[in-house]
Protein backbone atom coordinates (compact mmCIF):
# COMPACT_ATOMS: atom_id res chain seq x y z
CA UNK A 1 0.00 0.00 0.00
CA UNK A 2 1.71 3.40 -0.80
CA UNK A 3 2.45 5.63 2.07
CA UNK A 4 0.19 8.60 1.05
CA UNK A 5 -2.68 6.03 2.57
CA UNK A 6 -1.51 6.90 5.98
CA UNK A 7 -2.57 10.43 5.78
CA UNK A 8 -5.90 10.03 5.94
CA UNK A 9 -8.60 9.98 9.57
CA UNK A 10 -11.22 7.41 9.98
CA UNK A 11 -12.87 9.73 12.23
CA UNK A 12 -16.57 7.75 12.19
CA UNK A 13 -15.80 4.26 14.20
CA UNK A 14 -19.17 3.24 12.12
CA UNK A 15 -18.15 4.05 8.79
CA UNK A 16 -14.46 2.62 8.85
CA UNK A 17 -14.09 3.02 5.08
CA UNK A 18 -14.95 6.72 4.74
CA UNK A 19 -11.91 8.94 5.28
CA UNK A 20 -10.52 12.68 4.99
CA UNK A 21 -6.89 13.58 4.42
CA UNK A 22 -5.12 14.46 7.74
CA UNK A 23 -4.61 17.90 6.56
CA UNK A 24 -7.70 19.13 5.73
CA UNK A 25 -9.16 17.22 8.89
CA UNK A 26 -7.76 19.31 11.14
CA UNK A 27 -8.28 22.60 9.25
CA UNK A 28 -11.90 21.64 9.33
CA UNK A 29 -11.72 21.30 13.11
CA UNK A 30 -9.44 24.72 13.02
CA UNK A 31 -12.83 26.57 11.52
CA UNK A 32 -15.25 24.72 13.63
CA UNK A 33 -13.33 25.68 16.39
CA UNK A 34 -13.09 29.27 15.46
CA UNK A 35 -16.39 29.25 14.91
CA UNK A 36 -17.17 28.03 18.49
CA UNK A 37 -15.09 30.48 20.04
CA UNK A 38 -17.26 33.55 18.61
CA UNK A 39 -20.27 31.74 19.35
CA UNK A 40 -19.29 31.86 22.82
CA UNK A 41 -17.62 35.22 22.98
CA UNK A 42 -21.43 36.47 22.00
CA UNK A 43 -23.24 34.43 24.67
CA UNK A 44 -20.89 36.04 27.13
CA UNK A 45 -21.35 39.34 26.03
CA UNK A 46 -24.97 39.78 25.39
CA UNK A 47 -25.16 38.27 28.82
CA UNK A 48 -22.62 40.63 30.50
CA UNK A 49 -23.54 44.16 28.03
CA UNK A 50 -27.45 43.62 27.94
CA UNK A 51 -28.39 46.90 27.28
CA UNK A 52 -32.34 45.99 25.29
CA UNK A 53 -34.05 43.28 26.45
CA UNK A 54 -33.54 39.96 25.19
CA UNK A 55 -34.84 36.28 24.99
CA UNK A 56 -31.33 34.93 25.93
CA UNK A 57 -31.75 33.58 29.64
CA UNK A 58 -34.67 34.99 29.81
CA UNK A 59 -36.30 31.73 31.30
CA UNK A 60 -33.29 30.87 33.27
CA UNK A 61 -30.68 33.80 33.50
CA UNK A 62 -28.55 31.74 35.59
CA UNK A 63 -28.59 28.21 33.95
CA UNK A 64 -27.74 30.37 30.80
CA UNK A 65 -24.91 31.79 32.31
CA UNK A 66 -22.85 28.58 33.46
CA UNK A 67 -23.68 27.23 30.25
CA UNK A 68 -22.20 30.13 28.30
CA UNK A 69 -19.06 29.92 30.64
CA UNK A 70 -18.67 26.35 30.38
CA UNK A 71 -19.37 26.59 26.63
CA UNK A 72 -16.57 29.03 26.59
CA UNK A 73 -13.92 27.24 28.89
CA UNK A 74 -14.44 24.20 26.90
CA UNK A 75 -13.75 26.24 23.72
CA UNK A 76 -10.91 27.15 25.12
CA UNK A 77 -9.44 23.72 26.45
CA UNK A 78 -10.34 22.10 22.84
CA UNK A 79 -8.28 25.09 21.39
CA UNK A 80 -5.63 24.07 23.46
CA UNK A 81 -5.42 20.52 22.82
CA UNK A 82 -5.96 21.22 18.98
CA UNK A 83 -2.66 23.03 18.91
CA UNK A 84 -0.45 20.28 20.37
CA UNK A 85 -2.61 17.76 19.50
CA UNK A 86 -2.71 16.28 22.77
CA UNK A 87 -5.50 13.99 21.91
CA UNK A 88 -6.33 12.15 18.49
CA UNK A 89 -8.75 13.80 15.70
CA UNK A 90 -11.62 11.73 16.22
CA UNK A 91 -12.01 12.07 19.98
CA UNK A 92 -11.55 15.72 19.65
CA UNK A 93 -14.05 16.10 17.18
CA UNK A 94 -16.56 13.96 18.56
CA UNK A 95 -16.73 15.73 21.58
CA UNK A 96 -16.55 19.25 20.35
CA UNK A 97 -20.20 17.79 18.84
CA UNK A 98 -20.98 16.66 21.92
CA UNK A 99 -20.65 19.10 23.95
CA UNK A 100 -22.19 21.61 21.41
CA UNK A 101 -25.02 19.53 20.70
CA UNK A 102 -26.22 19.54 25.03
CA UNK A 103 -24.70 23.05 25.66
CA UNK A 104 -26.72 24.60 23.32
CA UNK A 105 -29.78 23.08 23.89
CA UNK A 106 -29.83 23.63 27.48
CA UNK A 107 -28.95 27.80 26.43
CA UNK A 108 -31.88 27.27 24.09
CA UNK A 109 -33.99 25.90 27.03
CA UNK A 110 -32.60 29.04 29.51
CA UNK A 111 -33.69 30.93 26.65
CA UNK A 112 -37.28 30.44 26.48
CA UNK A 113 -37.20 27.10 24.15
CA UNK A 114 -37.44 26.84 19.88
CA UNK A 115 -39.14 30.15 20.03
CA UNK A 116 -35.74 31.98 20.94
CA UNK A 117 -33.87 31.11 17.71
CA UNK A 118 -31.62 29.52 18.85
CA UNK A 119 -32.29 25.97 17.84
CA UNK A 120 -30.88 26.68 14.50
CA UNK A 121 -27.96 26.66 16.14
CA UNK A 122 -28.05 22.94 16.42
CA UNK A 123 -27.82 22.79 12.42
CA UNK A 124 -24.72 24.24 11.99
CA UNK A 125 -23.45 21.73 14.83
CA UNK A 126 -25.28 18.66 12.65
CA UNK A 127 -23.62 19.78 9.62
CA UNK A 128 -20.19 20.83 10.94
CA UNK A 129 -20.77 16.91 12.15
CA UNK A 130 -21.15 15.93 8.67
CA UNK A 131 -17.86 17.77 7.49
CA UNK A 132 -15.97 16.94 10.49
CA UNK A 133 -16.66 13.30 11.49
CA UNK A 134 -19.38 11.83 8.17
CA UNK A 135 -20.53 8.57 7.52
CA UNK A 136 -22.59 7.27 9.97
CA UNK A 137 -21.80 9.25 13.40
CA UNK A 138 -23.42 12.19 11.01
CA UNK A 139 -26.66 10.69 11.50
CA UNK A 140 -25.74 9.59 15.07
CA UNK A 141 -25.47 13.09 16.28
CA UNK A 142 -28.37 14.26 14.34
CA UNK A 143 -30.71 12.06 15.99
CA UNK A 144 -28.93 13.33 19.08
CA UNK A 145 -29.75 16.80 18.36
CA UNK A 146 -33.20 15.58 17.09
CA UNK A 147 -34.16 13.87 20.78
CA UNK A 148 -32.94 16.11 22.46
CA UNK A 149 -34.63 19.24 20.95
CA UNK A 150 -37.76 17.00 21.45
CA UNK A 151 -37.30 16.30 25.03
CA UNK A 152 -37.12 19.72 25.96
CA UNK A 153 -40.25 20.22 24.48
CA UNK A 154 -41.58 17.49 26.52
CA UNK A 155 -40.38 18.14 29.93
CA UNK A 156 -41.52 22.08 29.34
CA UNK A 157 -44.67 20.83 28.65
CA UNK A 158 -44.73 18.42 31.93
CA UNK A 159 -43.28 21.52 34.04
CA UNK A 160 -45.08 24.23 32.29
CA UNK A 161 -41.91 25.80 31.52
CA UNK A 162 -42.92 27.59 28.72
CA UNK A 163 -46.23 29.85 28.09
CA UNK A 164 -46.42 27.30 25.06
CA UNK A 165 -45.09 24.67 23.19
CA UNK A 166 -44.56 23.61 19.92
CA UNK A 167 -44.14 20.20 18.79
CA UNK A 168 -44.84 20.75 15.24
CA UNK A 169 -41.90 23.44 15.22
CA UNK A 170 -39.68 20.28 17.33
CA UNK A 171 -40.92 17.88 14.75
CA UNK A 172 -39.80 20.24 12.07
CA UNK A 173 -36.51 21.03 13.19
CA UNK A 174 -35.40 17.39 14.05
CA UNK A 175 -36.71 16.69 10.42
CA UNK A 176 -33.89 19.29 9.49
CA UNK A 177 -31.62 17.55 11.21
CA UNK A 178 -32.11 14.65 10.10
CA UNK A 179 -31.94 15.86 6.77
CA UNK A 180 -29.06 17.17 6.54
CA UNK A 181 -27.46 14.48 8.04
CA UNK A 182 -28.44 12.22 5.69
CA UNK A 183 -27.24 14.61 3.28
CA UNK A 184 -23.94 14.39 4.42
CA UNK A 185 -23.90 10.85 4.93
CA UNK A 186 -25.02 10.37 0.82
CA UNK A 187 -21.92 12.49 0.15
CA UNK A 188 -19.80 10.72 2.47
CA UNK A 189 -20.95 7.38 0.80
CA UNK A 190 -19.84 8.98 -2.50
CA UNK A 191 -16.73 9.96 -1.19
CA UNK A 192 -15.67 6.70 0.59
CA UNK A 193 -16.34 4.73 -2.92
CA UNK A 194 -14.12 7.68 -5.05
CA UNK A 195 -11.17 7.16 -2.37
CA UNK A 196 -11.41 3.32 -2.39
CA UNK A 197 -11.41 3.76 -6.23
CA UNK A 198 -8.25 5.64 -5.67
CA UNK A 199 -6.72 3.49 -3.57
CA UNK A 200 -7.32 0.77 -6.42
CA UNK A 201 -5.95 3.36 -9.22
CA UNK A 202 -2.70 3.93 -6.52
CA UNK A 203 -2.75 0.37 -5.57
CA UNK A 204 -2.25 -0.42 -9.66
CA UNK A 205 -0.30 2.36 -9.93
CA UNK A 206 2.69 1.79 -7.23
CA UNK A 207 2.37 -2.29 -8.47
CA UNK A 208 2.99 -1.27 -12.23
CA UNK A 209 6.14 0.92 -11.00
CA UNK A 210 7.57 -1.66 -9.06
CA UNK A 211 7.14 -4.08 -11.98
CA UNK A 212 8.50 -1.08 -14.08
CA UNK A 213 11.42 -0.54 -11.27
CA UNK A 214 12.05 -4.45 -11.18
CA UNK A 215 12.55 -4.83 -14.99
CA UNK A 216 14.78 -2.11 -15.62
CA UNK A 217 16.84 -2.92 -12.65
CA UNK A 218 16.99 -6.46 -13.96
CA UNK A 219 18.26 -5.22 -17.30
CA UNK A 220 21.55 -6.45 -18.95
CA UNK A 221 21.75 -3.51 -21.20
CA UNK A 222 22.70 -0.54 -18.73
CA UNK A 223 19.97 2.46 -18.43
CA UNK A 224 20.55 5.66 -17.39
CA UNK A 225 17.93 8.64 -16.66
CA UNK A 226 18.90 12.25 -16.18
CA UNK A 227 17.77 15.56 -16.99
CA UNK A 228 18.56 18.85 -19.01
CA UNK A 229 21.15 19.49 -15.90
CA UNK A 230 22.56 16.25 -15.77
CA UNK A 231 21.36 15.14 -12.30
CA UNK A 232 21.11 11.70 -12.64
CA UNK A 233 17.80 10.45 -11.12
CA UNK A 234 17.57 6.61 -12.18
CA UNK A 235 20.85 4.24 -12.75
CA UNK A 236 19.83 0.45 -13.14
CA UNK A 237 21.92 -2.46 -11.61
CA UNK A 238 23.14 -3.21 -14.97
CA UNK A 239 24.51 0.25 -15.32
CA UNK A 240 26.58 -0.04 -12.07
CA UNK A 241 27.93 -2.86 -12.84
CA UNK A 242 29.40 -1.79 -16.02
CA UNK A 243 30.90 1.34 -14.47
CA UNK A 244 32.10 -0.40 -11.23
CA UNK A 245 30.30 1.85 -8.87
CA UNK A 246 29.11 0.98 -5.91
CA UNK A 247 25.96 3.27 -6.10
CA UNK A 248 23.67 5.98 -8.60
CA UNK A 249 25.88 8.73 -9.32
CA UNK A 250 24.87 11.94 -8.12
CA UNK A 251 25.66 13.85 -12.41
CA UNK A 252 26.76 12.77 -15.17
CA UNK A 253 30.68 14.40 -14.51
CA UNK A 254 30.54 11.88 -11.82
CA UNK A 255 31.23 9.18 -14.08
CA UNK A 256 33.34 10.28 -16.53
CA UNK A 257 34.15 14.10 -17.70
CA UNK A 258 34.06 12.80 -21.64
CA UNK A 259 30.46 11.47 -21.11
CA UNK A 260 29.37 14.71 -19.40
CA UNK A 261 30.82 16.88 -22.68
CA UNK A 262 29.16 14.30 -24.93
CA UNK A 263 25.69 14.75 -23.15
CA UNK A 264 26.06 18.60 -23.43
CA UNK A 265 27.40 18.48 -27.46
CA UNK A 266 24.12 16.05 -28.00
CA UNK A 267 21.69 18.50 -26.75
CA UNK A 268 22.74 21.28 -29.03
CA UNK A 269 23.45 18.46 -32.08
CA UNK A 270 21.19 15.51 -32.07
CA UNK A 271 23.39 13.92 -35.07
CA UNK A 272 25.94 13.18 -31.78
CA UNK A 273 23.74 10.23 -30.02
CA UNK A 274 26.50 8.03 -29.42
CA UNK A 275 29.30 8.23 -26.90
CA UNK A 276 32.65 5.46 -26.33
CA UNK A 277 33.41 5.29 -23.10
CA UNK A 278 37.02 3.83 -21.99
CA UNK A 279 37.12 2.78 -17.80
CA UNK A 280 39.96 2.12 -15.59
CA UNK A 281 40.05 -1.48 -16.47
CA UNK A 282 40.24 -1.01 -20.34
CA UNK A 283 36.32 -2.13 -20.47
CA UNK A 284 34.67 -0.29 -23.63
CA UNK A 285 31.21 0.84 -22.66
CA UNK A 286 29.12 2.29 -25.95
CA UNK A 287 26.57 4.70 -24.38
CA UNK A 288 23.29 5.95 -26.75
CA UNK A 289 21.63 9.40 -25.96
CA UNK A 290 17.35 9.12 -25.74
CA UNK A 291 14.47 11.79 -25.18
CA UNK A 292 12.38 11.18 -22.69
CA UNK A 293 9.13 13.02 -23.19
CA UNK A 294 7.00 13.23 -19.87
CA UNK A 295 4.32 15.69 -19.48
CA UNK A 296 5.56 19.03 -19.46
CA UNK A 297 9.32 17.79 -18.51
CA UNK A 298 11.81 16.36 -20.71
CA UNK A 299 14.33 13.15 -18.97
CA UNK A 300 16.99 11.51 -21.26
CA UNK A 301 17.93 7.76 -21.40
CA UNK A 302 21.18 6.72 -21.29
CA UNK A 303 21.93 3.16 -22.81
CA UNK A 304 25.08 1.31 -21.88
CA UNK A 305 26.42 -1.18 -23.95
CA UNK A 306 28.99 -3.34 -23.55
CA UNK A 307 31.02 -3.72 -26.77
CA UNK A 308 32.97 -7.23 -25.75
CA UNK A 309 29.36 -8.53 -24.86
CA UNK A 310 28.00 -6.62 -28.56
CA UNK A 311 31.48 -7.97 -30.08
CA UNK A 312 30.00 -12.08 -28.69
CA UNK A 313 26.63 -11.58 -30.25
CA UNK A 314 28.45 -10.81 -33.80
CA UNK A 315 31.21 -13.48 -32.81
CA UNK A 316 28.26 -16.08 -32.49
CA UNK A 317 26.22 -14.70 -35.84
CA UNK A 318 29.68 -14.54 -37.62
CA UNK A 319 30.17 -18.42 -36.36
CA UNK A 320 27.02 -19.56 -37.20
CA UNK A 321 27.23 -18.22 -41.15
CA UNK A 322 30.74 -19.91 -41.06
CA UNK A 323 29.25 -22.69 -39.63
CA UNK A 324 27.15 -23.35 -42.73
CA UNK A 325 29.65 -22.59 -45.26
CA UNK A 326 32.24 -24.71 -44.29
CA UNK A 327 30.00 -27.62 -43.23
CA UNK A 328 28.69 -27.55 -47.14
CA UNK A 329 32.57 -27.06 -48.59
CA UNK A 330 34.04 -29.61 -46.13
CA UNK A 331 31.07 -32.39 -47.31
CA UNK A 332 32.52 -31.85 -50.76
CA UNK A 333 35.66 -32.08 -50.30
CA UNK A 334 35.95 -34.94 -48.25
CA UNK A 335 34.91 -37.64 -50.95
CA UNK A 336 37.56 -36.77 -53.72
CA UNK A 337 40.17 -36.34 -50.72
CA UNK A 338 39.31 -39.72 -49.48
CA UNK A 339 39.49 -41.05 -53.04
CA UNK A 340 43.04 -39.45 -53.91
CA UNK A 341 44.13 -41.13 -49.92
CA UNK A 342 42.76 -44.47 -51.05
CA UNK A 343 44.14 -44.06 -54.56
CA UNK A 344 47.80 -43.03 -53.48
CA UNK A 345 47.58 -46.02 -50.63
CA UNK A 346 46.86 -48.29 -53.76
CA UNK A 347 49.51 -47.31 -56.05
CA UNK A 348 52.32 -47.14 -52.80
CA UNK A 349 51.74 -51.12 -52.68
CA UNK A 350 52.37 -51.53 -56.42
CA UNK A 351 55.44 -53.75 -55.69
CA UNK A 352 57.01 -52.61 -59.59
CA UNK A 353 57.06 -48.90 -58.29
CA UNK A 354 60.70 -47.40 -57.89
CA UNK A 355 61.77 -45.38 -54.71
CA UNK A 356 61.25 -42.30 -56.30
CA UNK A 357 57.61 -43.41 -57.26
CA UNK A 358 57.02 -44.61 -53.64
CA UNK A 359 58.22 -41.05 -52.30
CA UNK A 360 55.48 -39.32 -54.51
CA UNK A 361 52.79 -41.21 -52.98
CA UNK A 362 54.09 -40.75 -49.86
CA UNK A 363 54.01 -37.02 -50.29
CA UNK A 364 49.89 -37.73 -51.42
CA UNK A 365 49.50 -39.28 -48.16
CA UNK A 366 50.81 -37.27 -46.15
CA UNK A 367 49.14 -34.21 -47.63
CA UNK A 368 45.62 -35.72 -47.94
CA UNK A 369 46.18 -36.46 -44.30
CA UNK A 370 47.05 -32.89 -43.65
CA UNK A 371 44.33 -31.67 -45.68
CA UNK A 372 41.88 -33.67 -43.65
CA UNK A 373 43.14 -32.25 -40.21
CA UNK A 374 41.69 -28.77 -42.09
CA UNK A 375 38.47 -30.28 -42.82
CA UNK A 376 37.97 -31.34 -39.32
CA UNK A 377 39.27 -28.34 -37.69
CA UNK A 378 36.68 -25.74 -39.79
CA UNK A 379 34.28 -28.60 -38.86
CA UNK A 380 35.25 -27.52 -35.49
CA UNK A 381 33.62 -24.40 -36.19
CA UNK A 382 30.59 -25.36 -37.36
CA UNK A 383 29.90 -27.89 -34.71
CA UNK A 384 30.42 -24.73 -32.73
CA UNK A 385 27.67 -24.24 -30.14
CA UNK A 386 26.41 -20.73 -28.47
CA UNK A 387 28.90 -19.51 -24.78
CA UNK A 388 27.05 -21.63 -21.94
CA UNK A 389 29.33 -19.69 -19.27
CA UNK A 390 29.27 -20.48 -15.64
CA UNK A 391 31.36 -19.23 -12.62
CA UNK A 392 34.45 -21.65 -12.14
CA UNK A 393 36.90 -21.61 -9.43
CA UNK A 394 39.80 -21.55 -11.00
CA UNK A 395 42.62 -22.73 -8.56
CA UNK A 396 40.81 -26.41 -8.36
CA UNK A 397 39.72 -26.38 -12.27
CA UNK A 398 43.16 -25.63 -13.33
CA UNK A 399 44.54 -28.47 -11.38
CA UNK A 400 41.63 -30.77 -12.74
CA UNK A 401 42.34 -30.03 -16.29
CA UNK A 402 46.26 -30.89 -16.21
CA UNK A 403 46.01 -33.46 -14.12
CA UNK A 404 43.81 -34.95 -17.21
CA UNK A 405 45.83 -33.80 -19.73
CA UNK A 406 48.67 -35.36 -18.33
CA UNK A 407 46.89 -38.68 -18.74
CA UNK A 408 45.43 -38.14 -22.15
CA UNK A 409 48.62 -36.97 -23.87
CA UNK A 410 50.65 -39.72 -21.21
CA UNK A 411 53.05 -36.88 -20.48
CA UNK A 412 55.28 -36.97 -17.04
CA UNK A 413 54.25 -34.89 -14.26
CA UNK A 414 57.30 -32.81 -14.20
CA UNK A 415 56.17 -31.77 -17.54
CA UNK A 416 53.77 -28.95 -16.51
CA UNK A 417 54.18 -26.73 -13.26
CA UNK A 418 50.91 -25.05 -11.89
CA UNK A 419 51.29 -21.91 -9.91
CA UNK A 420 48.53 -19.41 -8.70
CA UNK A 421 49.90 -15.93 -7.57
CA UNK A 422 46.49 -15.93 -5.24
CA UNK A 423 44.44 -17.87 -3.49
CA UNK A 424 40.90 -17.60 -4.64
CA UNK A 425 40.23 -16.76 -8.47
CA UNK A 426 37.00 -17.23 -10.19
CA UNK A 427 35.90 -16.80 -13.99
CA UNK A 428 32.74 -16.61 -15.97
CA UNK A 429 33.24 -18.66 -18.76
CA UNK A 430 32.10 -22.08 -20.74
CA UNK A 431 34.51 -24.64 -19.26
CA UNK A 432 34.05 -26.78 -22.39
CA UNK A 433 35.32 -23.86 -24.70
CA UNK A 434 38.37 -23.23 -21.68
CA UNK A 435 39.38 -26.75 -21.96
CA UNK A 436 39.49 -26.42 -25.82
CA UNK A 437 41.66 -23.17 -25.61
CA UNK A 438 43.65 -25.12 -22.64
CA UNK A 439 44.32 -27.99 -25.00
CA UNK A 440 45.27 -25.82 -28.10
CA UNK A 441 47.79 -23.80 -25.72
CA UNK A 442 49.00 -26.75 -24.10
CA UNK A 443 49.67 -28.89 -27.13
CA UNK A 444 51.70 -26.16 -28.84
CA UNK A 445 53.70 -25.69 -26.05
CA UNK A 446 54.93 -29.00 -26.07
CA UNK A 447 55.42 -29.66 -29.59
CA UNK A 448 57.18 -25.98 -30.03
CA UNK A 449 58.27 -24.94 -26.76
CA UNK A 450 61.35 -27.02 -25.91
CA UNK A 451 59.57 -28.94 -23.14
CA UNK A 452 63.01 -30.74 -22.26
CA UNK A 453 64.60 -27.57 -21.33
CA UNK A 454 62.17 -27.25 -18.18
CA UNK A 455 58.81 -27.56 -17.09
CA UNK A 456 55.87 -25.73 -18.89
CA UNK A 457 54.85 -23.02 -16.57
CA UNK A 458 50.49 -22.74 -16.35
CA UNK A 459 49.95 -19.92 -14.38
CA UNK A 460 46.81 -18.08 -12.67
CA UNK A 461 46.34 -14.63 -11.59
CA UNK A 462 45.23 -11.32 -11.39
CA UNK A 463 45.90 -8.86 -14.19
CA UNK A 464 44.44 -5.71 -15.16
CA UNK A 465 41.56 -6.20 -12.59
CA UNK A 466 40.70 -9.71 -14.32
CA UNK A 467 41.25 -13.14 -13.96
CA UNK A 468 44.04 -14.15 -16.21
CA UNK A 469 45.57 -17.75 -17.07
CA UNK A 470 49.01 -17.77 -18.55
CA UNK A 471 50.90 -20.60 -20.79
CA UNK A 472 54.93 -19.99 -20.43
CA UNK A 473 56.80 -22.18 -22.61
CA UNK A 474 60.63 -22.30 -22.93
CA UNK A 475 60.81 -22.34 -26.62
CA UNK A 476 62.37 -19.59 -29.02
CA UNK A 477 58.89 -17.49 -29.65
CA UNK A 478 57.34 -15.86 -32.40
CA UNK A 479 59.17 -13.52 -34.64
CA UNK A 480 58.01 -10.10 -33.78
CA UNK A 481 57.35 -9.78 -37.89
CA UNK A 482 54.97 -12.65 -37.40
CA UNK A 483 53.00 -11.85 -34.10
CA UNK A 484 50.54 -9.75 -36.40
CA UNK A 485 49.67 -12.45 -38.39
CA UNK A 486 49.75 -14.87 -35.46
CA UNK A 487 45.45 -15.20 -35.10
CA UNK A 488 44.62 -15.36 -38.42
CA UNK A 489 43.23 -18.19 -40.09
CA UNK A 490 45.60 -20.57 -42.11
CA UNK A 491 48.93 -18.84 -40.91
CA UNK A 492 51.91 -21.07 -39.16
CA UNK A 493 55.54 -20.78 -39.71
CA UNK A 494 55.19 -24.68 -39.07
CA UNK A 495 55.01 -27.35 -42.44
CA UNK A 496 53.35 -29.62 -39.83
CA UNK A 497 50.15 -27.09 -38.54
CA UNK A 498 47.01 -25.94 -40.06
CA UNK A 499 46.42 -22.46 -38.99
CA UNK A 500 43.55 -23.40 -37.53
CA UNK A 501 44.37 -23.87 -34.16
CA UNK A 502 44.73 -19.91 -32.51
CA UNK A 503 42.24 -18.95 -34.68
CA UNK A 504 40.40 -21.14 -32.56
CA UNK A 505 41.23 -20.20 -29.33
CA UNK A 506 41.04 -16.74 -30.60
CA UNK A 507 37.15 -17.28 -31.45
CA UNK A 508 36.39 -19.06 -28.67
CA UNK A 509 37.36 -16.51 -26.34
CA UNK A 510 35.47 -13.97 -27.66
CA UNK A 511 32.58 -16.04 -27.66
CA UNK A 512 33.12 -15.75 -23.90
CA UNK A 513 34.48 -12.02 -23.34
CA UNK A 514 37.59 -13.17 -22.93
CA UNK A 515 41.32 -11.74 -24.71
CA UNK A 516 43.80 -14.08 -25.95
CA UNK A 517 46.65 -12.36 -26.17
CA UNK A 518 50.83 -13.31 -27.65
CA UNK A 519 53.80 -11.81 -24.58
CA UNK A 520 57.14 -11.94 -23.77
CA UNK A 521 57.48 -12.37 -19.77
CA UNK A 522 59.95 -10.21 -17.77
CA UNK A 523 62.42 -13.04 -18.49
CA UNK A 524 61.71 -13.05 -22.14
CA UNK A 525 60.05 -16.01 -22.16
CA UNK A 526 57.22 -16.99 -24.69
CA UNK A 527 53.62 -16.95 -23.05
CA UNK A 528 49.74 -17.18 -24.10
CA UNK A 529 47.89 -15.21 -21.56
CA UNK A 530 43.87 -15.40 -20.98
CA UNK A 531 42.15 -12.95 -19.83
CA UNK A 532 39.07 -14.33 -18.48
CA UNK A 533 35.76 -12.03 -17.10
CA UNK A 534 35.54 -11.70 -13.21
CA UNK A 535 32.95 -13.79 -12.13
CA UNK A 536 32.36 -11.66 -9.37
CA UNK A 537 31.29 -9.05 -11.13
CA UNK A 538 30.01 -10.15 -14.31
CA UNK A 539 26.45 -11.32 -14.42
CA UNK A 540 24.04 -13.92 -16.44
Amino acid sequence: MPENNQSIIHPCPFSKGYGIPEAQAWLLLKVYFVYRLVLACLFISMYYGRVTPSLLGSLNDQLFHYCSEVYLLLTLASGFLLRFRLASYSFQAQFLLFSDILLLTLIMHASGGIKSGIGILLAVSVASGGVTIGGRCAMFFAAIASLLVLADEIYADLTDSFATTSYTYAGMLGAAFLTIALLSYVLAKRSESLLKLAEQHQQTIANLEELNHYIIQHLQTGIIITNRKQNVQLANTAALKMLNLPKKPAQLCDISVRLAEDFSDWLHNKDLDQSLLTLANQTEIRIRFMLLPTGGRSFYMLILEDIALYNQHVQQSKLASLGRLTASIAHEIRNPLGAISHAGQLLSENPDFSSQDRRLTQIIQSNSARVNQIIEDILQLSRRQASRREKIQLKPWLAHYLETFMLEQMIEPKAFNLQFDQGSLTAFIDPGHLKQILDNLCRNALTYGSPEQGPIILRGFMAQKSPCIEVIDNGPGIEREHLSHLFEPFFTTSNKGTGLGLFICKELAELNQAKLGYYFTESQRSSFRLYLSDADKSFN
